[in-house]
C-alpha cells in the first residue's frame, strides 16, 4: 500500500528525473533535484521569481503536506532566497488537471550576477509533515487547479 512519495510529473517522464533521496538516516529532508539546467538572473523590483521546475509531484495522505525548504547553502553561496520563505504543497496538488502537481521552486537572486542551476544540482528539500485542523473547520472548497490556485476563484 502507497502511503506518501514522490513521482515523476506528466511532461517530464523522458527528462532521467530523479527521485528525492535524504541523505542520512536522520535527514528531515528529501533532497530535491533541478530537472534542467536555468539561470536566475538578479533580482530587480517588481520582477516576478524564477520558478525552477523540479519534474517530481509527491503523494501523500489527505492530513499531510510536503514542505518546501531552500538549502541553507543556497542565500551564502548563490545568493537565491525562496519567495514565499518555504513552500507549502497540499495532498490535493498531485494529479491536479493544471500541471499534474509538478513542483517547483520560487527563487530571487540576490546576488550581482546571473546564477546558474545545472540539471541534478540540488535546489532544496522537501519534507512530510502533518497538520491538524481546528474544531470549527467547515472547509468545504476542491481544488479546482495547480499553482498557486487555492485563491482563484
Amino acid at each position: 500500500m502507497r502511503n506518501r512519495g514522490f513521482e515523476v510529473a506528466k511532461g517530464f517522464e523522458d527528462m532521467n528525473i530523479c527521485l528525492p533521496q535524504r541523505s542520512t538516516q536522520r535527514s528531515a529532508g528529501y533532497d530535491i533535484e533541478a530537472a534542467q539546467d536555468c539561470v536566475i538572473m538578479p533580482f530587480k523590483l517588481g520582477d516576478k521569481p524564477y520558478l525552477v521546475e523540479t519534474g517530481l509531484k509527491a503523494y501523500m495522505p489527505e492530513d499531510e503536506f510536503l514542505m518546501l525548504c531552500n538549502r541553507s547553502s543556497n542565500p551564502f553561496k548563490k545568493g537565491l532566497v525562496m519567495a514565499n520563505s518555504i513552500g507549502i504543497i497540499d495532498a490535493d496538488y498531485y494529479g491536479n488537471s493544471d500541471n499534474d502537481g509538478a513542483i517547483k521552486f520560487a527563487f530571487y537572486n540576490f546576488k550581482d550576477e546571473p546564477v546558474m542551476i545545472s540539471k541534478h544540482e540540488r535546489i532544496g528539500q522537501a519534507i512530510f509533515m502533518k497538520y491538524q485542523k481546528a474544531d470549527d473547520d467547515r472547509s468545504e472548497g476542491e481544488r479546482s487547479g495547480g499553482f498557486g490556485s487555492t485563491d482563484h476563484k
